[in-house]
């Protein structure tokens, strides 16, 4: 006897913001950007590369983060991190890559940069380490795949390119997360003094390795609960000490930037880009920064999850300012997202959870086999 197990409320508000999001995705490429969106010339880049892409990224970074802890520095005791961060990550990128095809004025091109190379261009240099990352990804995702499947020979052969794929993880998510810092580089007088930086690629780089430790934590978190599992609470408690480092360093390294530029003196003009800074800082970092020195907070569940959850939201913050409050202004347009644009983002998140889920339940990712444990024989 077949048993239909009925599908829970959440994933049913999931499916139908997936179903919505293809529709009005359909209506984008029958009728054009401009059907769903309140994009122009002046203001071409809006929340789809904003958050769909710039956050998109910077939340993945966790799997190079745990890859290169566990295989570059041989840290064994954050292996049960590994498969998850590997998952979310490899998730991450395809939700970057499908909003990218949505997002492109003509996304039937997509293909040109792999014939038509332009090594002066950033964005060439991104797209490259996107396809060649995520393809890394789906080869250290591939070993759960094949667990699963019972293939232990081929699994074998399979851990031997662990190593190298940890190493170039490692090279590829360090020269793309930073040139997405590098792409504003290029418009000076467009991009709000308290943003535009030449170190910016610098502190693009530092707080994708704050948020993919965070986003770690946020999703094991959220994984225990939602699977009854145990979460070990060690693990986490020395990735909040490495990520209290990395944002100490960030506000370190920002505050000396606004001191040397002289641009510390926005902060004394009114208006949208000093409140969205204020909070993006002092949510983001200097919270979290507070938090994680009390040994209580630092030391709980509950408090590492929230405070990992305040890095996560700063950000993500950041990333908007960057891409779009602190380009409104130089800009000369005016932009406020379409309720269009917001919900085809917020179904390809849906989409991905989905996906996260169904991989949960069916493939060996919570508790993976050690390296050196041996497989069955076939």
């Amino acid at each position: 006897m077949i048993v239909i197990r009925r599908p829970t409320a959440g994933r049913t508000l999931l499916w139908m913001l997936v179903l919505a999001g293809a529709v009005l995705a359909a209506v984008r490429f029958i009728r054009g950007l401009g059907a769903v969106t309140n994009l122009s010339d002046q203001f071409p880049w809006g929340v789809w590369i904003g958050f769909d892409v710039m956050v998109g990224v910077a939340l993945a970074a966790g799997a190079f983060t745990v890859s290169a802890t566990v295989h570059v520095f041989h840290l064994d005791r954050y292996r049960p991190l590994l498969r998850p961060a590997v998952l979310t990550g490899f998730l991450g990128y395809l939700m970057v890559i499908i909003a990218l095809l949505v997002d492109l004025g003509r996304p039937w091109n997509i293909w040109h940069p792999i014939v038509m190379w332009n090594p002066h261009s950033v964005m060439f240099e991104v797209a490259w380490c996107v396809m060649l990352y995520t393809a890394v990804l789906a080869l250290e995702f591939g070993q759960a795949v094949l667990e699963r499947l019972g293939r232990w020979r081929l699994l074998q052969i399979a851990r031997l390119s662990i190593t190298p794929l940890a190493v170039a993880a490692v090279i590829l998510s360090t020269l793309h997360q930073s040139s997405l810092g590098s792409l504003f580089l290029i418009a000076p007088g467009k991009l709000h003094p308290l943003w535009y930086t030449p170190l910016l690629p610098f502190l693009f780089f530092l707080s994708a390795l704050a948020v993919g430790l965070a986003m770690v934590t946020v999703e094991a978190a959220a994984a225990a609960r939602a699977f009854k599992h145990h979460l070990d609470l060690p693990v986490f408690v020395g990735l909040s000490r490495a990520i209290l480092v990395i944002l100490s360093t960030y506000l370190a390294v920002k505050v000396m930037d606004l001191a040397v530029r002289g641009a510390w003196t926005m902060l004394l003009v009114p208006g949208i880009e000093r409140a969205m800074f204020v909070l993006e800082i002092g949510l983001g970092v200097i919270l979290p920064l507070l938090l994680l020195s009390m040994n209580h907070h630092s030391r709980s569940a509950a408090g590492l999850t929230v405070t990992s959850a305040l890095v996560v939201i700063g950000v993500i913050v950041n990333r908007l300012n960057v891409a779009v409050t602190g380009m409104l202004s130089g800009s000369g347009g005016v932009y406020v997202p379409a309720w269009t644009e917001i919900l085809i983002t917020v179904s390809i998140v849906a989409a991905g959870l989905l996906a996260y889920l169904w991989i949960m339940e069916h493939l060996p990712i919570g508790a993976p086999r050690a390296t050196g444990e041996a497989a069955p024989t076939e």
